[in-house]
C-alpha cells in the first residue's frame, strides 16, 4: 500500500483507516458489487466481505480519485477507506482486516482533497454475525 496519509480524518482519528489500493484487473470471487450515483462519478464498488476486501472502479474521466468507504462494524476501526488513484476505468483493491459482526455501510465516492471526501447514500449495506 502506498501513502495512507491522504485523507485527513485517517491521521487524526484512530478509529478512520486509509489505503492507497493496489492496481488490479477487477474482483476475483464472490463479491457484492454496486455503482454510485452521476453525482458520486460512477464509482464501482465491490466487496468480499470474507476476504475482507475493497474493490474500487473509477466510473469518470476528471481530476479525482475514486474512493469507497466501508462504515459501521465492531471493533476499534469504524471507518475504512480505499483509494483508487489509477485513473477512470480501473480497479484498485484494498485489503481491510475488519470484524465480521455488526452492519457496515458502503459508499462509493470520490476525493476531492486531502480534508474532503464526497461518498453519501450506502450503495451496500451487509450485517454480520
Amino acid at each position: 500500500m502506498a501513502d495512507e496519509s491522504w485523507y485527513d480524518d485517517c491521521v487524526a482519528y484512530a478509529s478512520s483507516v486509509c489505503q492507497t489500493g493496489v492496481q488490479v484487473g477487477g474482483p476475483a470471487g464472490e463479491d457484492e458489487c454496486a455503482t454510485a450515483s452521476a453525482d458520486m462519478h460512477y464509482t464501482r464498488v465491490c466487496i468480499n466481505f470474507d476476504g475482507d476486501y475493497v474493490y474500487v472502479k473509477d466510473g469518470k474521466e476528471d481530476t479525482h480519485s475514486a474512493i469507497a468507504a466501508v462504515t459501521g462494524g465492531t471493533g476499534s476501526v469504524t471507518g475504512r477507506y480505499c483509494r483508487n488513484p489509477y485513473g477512470n476505468g480501473t480497479w484498485a483493491r484494498c485489503n481491510f482486516d475488519w470484524t465480521e459482526s455488526g452492519e457496515k455501510r458502503v459508499y462509493g465516492g470520490y476525493r476531492v482533497s486531502d480534508s474532503l471526501v464526497h461518498a453519501t447514500g450506502a450503495i451496500i449495506v451487509f450485517t454480520g454475525n
